[in-house]
């Protein structure tokens, strides 16, 4: 089994120097990652395409090989191909009617052919010869050049005869780390997801900075997605994960500052914090999920205020994208199942907040902060490497039940929203119901009857395992999730 890599548009275009360190880079992630995933493949390097070879004992992983090529930026398209050789024009006619003969009924077609090597013939030639000879042999509505059903593609290179039997399309955008280093900062919700996969696309080696506002729970959620973007789009190479416990800091700005600034001297604060991180790590850029006018903090005149708390570069993927453009690219990506159960943690919430800020007005508030809590929090900070981050969730959820059949007597605890309740009613035979939405159970769960086993669920089961890791260590433990 073989599959062409064809590479980004973008980076063919590029002058020869510059494609072949594209080239290279894609080539060792590429490997890296089906080395991480135990697969056995062998890359052949050519000017605008990569040669992937699956070894015979990785030969029944088709689908897995796949989806790990779709999601390895800087590839455009895979096409599944078989190889073969030949003898002359005839030959190949004879070979190429083969595959595609029953693949013709009642259709028009195309044939285009890339040519490689001498040969007594042009690319040309062997399109007309093809065709005419499939026209004649196959049962189809004849030849289109423009806009036909099927576009039968192959390649000759030297004597060896290339067909295509499937294009996939793929990520596209650039192989890393062809950009510098960025760093990430997470909410879990689905701004800042997809901001990051943004960064991770075009070639940006992308770690993560959480600034936690909510506790456990909310460190645990954004873990998983931070993780998910991670081992999905960019585990060819490592990176961090840092954990900032910002309450001290929200506390501050809750005491001493005017409510109408506050939310823009918390975007502030966060920046400075986030530039402190990038120091660490030697990195000069900074990532948000900000969209122009999406909150009151995300005006022209806040965003501008907000920017000049830091020297760093400051990049917002996101900046002109609709909400529900966001959302969208959000469930393309994977991300929405973590970001639609995220609890939303503001920090501050101003009853009339400024959207016009004012420079010299929001250093008057900041100033009667205590910046050494900043320096602190910073200090305690938790940088871990990502895969550590897996390791740690995977030990603690270990002891939290999955199942897929319940015992009798049961009761199943729908934990989710109201609307999801509503849209799509859990009824199960037999089988008591009670609809708890997530961001209620830590403080209604102790009221209820603690004679009972209780299984958690929602639709993917993210937010069951989340919510039932925090009721055990709460000590209930006759908490399952039920995975229908």
């Amino acid at each position: 089994m073989q599959f062409i890599i064809r590479l980004h548009p973008e980076i063919i275009v590029k002058s020869r120097r510059v494609r072949q360190r594209f080239t290279f880079l894609l080539e060792g992630n590429v490997r890296r990652v089906f080395e991480r995933n135990n697969l056995a493949i062998n890359l052949v390097w050519a000017w605008d395409k990569l040669t992937l070879i699956v070894a015979p004992e990785s030969l029944h992983k088709q689908d897995e090989i796949i989806d790990l090529l779709q999601r390895i930026p800087g590839i455009n398209q895979i096409l599944q191909v078989q190889e073969s050789t030949f003898t002359d024009l005839d030959d190949i006619c004879k070979q190429v009617t083969q595959v595609w003969q029953p693949l013709l009924v009642g259709k028009t077609f195309a044939v285009r052919v890339r040519r490689h090597g001498k040969h007594p013939f042009s690319s040309m030639d062997i399109e007309r010869y093809v065709g005419a000879h499939i026209n004649q042999h196959c049962e189809s509505n004849g030849v289109k050049l423009k806009d036909p059903d099927v576009t039968i593609e192959f390649e000759v290179d030297g004597n060896t005869l290339i067909q295509s039997h499937r294009r996939i399309q793929c990520l596209g955008g650039m192989p890393l780390p062809s950009q510098e280093e960025v760093l990430s900062l997470m909410s879990g919700g689905y701004d800042s997801g997809v901001a990051a996969y943004q960064m991770i696309r075009r070639g940006a080696r992308t770690h993560f900075c959480f600034f936690n506002l909510g506790g456990r729970e909310h460190e645990i959620g954004v873990k998983q997605v931070s993780y998910y973007l991670w081992k999905r789009y960019s585990e060819s190479h490592r990176v961090k994960f840092i954990a900032v416990n910002f309450e001290p800091v929200v506390a501050d700005i809750l005491k001493n500052v005017k409510n109408s600034q506050m939310g823009v001297v918390l975007k502030r604060a966060m920046l400075s914090a986030a530039a402190k991180v990038a120091d660490k790590l030697a990195i000069d850029a900074l990532v948000t999920g900000e969209s122009l006018g999406q909150v009151s903090s995300q005006t022209l005149s806040n965003l501008s205020v907000i920017d000049k708390a830091t020297d760093k570069l400051v990049l917002r993927p996101l900046i002109c994208m609709d909400k529900m453009e966001i959302i969208t690219q959000a469930k393309h990506i994977g991300t929405e199942d973590f970001a639609k159960v995220m609890p939303e943690y503001c920090g501050v919430i101003s009853r009339k907040p400024t959207v016009k800020a004012q420079l010299n007005e929001i250093e008057i508030e900041e100033s009667k902060l205590d910046f050494g809590i900043i320096e602190r929090v910073v200090a305690d900070a938790r940088m871990r490497d990502i895969r550590t981050i897996a390791e740690e969730a995977e030990q603690e959820t270990q002891y939290v039940s999955n199942v897929d059949v319940l015992p009798a007597g049961c009761v199943v605890l729908d934990i989710r929203s109201t609307e999801e309740q509503e849209r799509a009613p859990l009824q199960l035979a037999g089988i008591t119901v009670k609809h708890i939405p997530f961001f209620k159970l830590s403080s209604v769960f102790p009221s209820l009857p603690q004679h009972h086993a209780y299984y958690l669920y929602c639709d993917r089961g993210v937010m069951s395992q989340l919510q039932a890791l925090l009721l055990h260590e709460e000590g209930y433990t006759q908490v399952q999730v039920y995975r229908p």
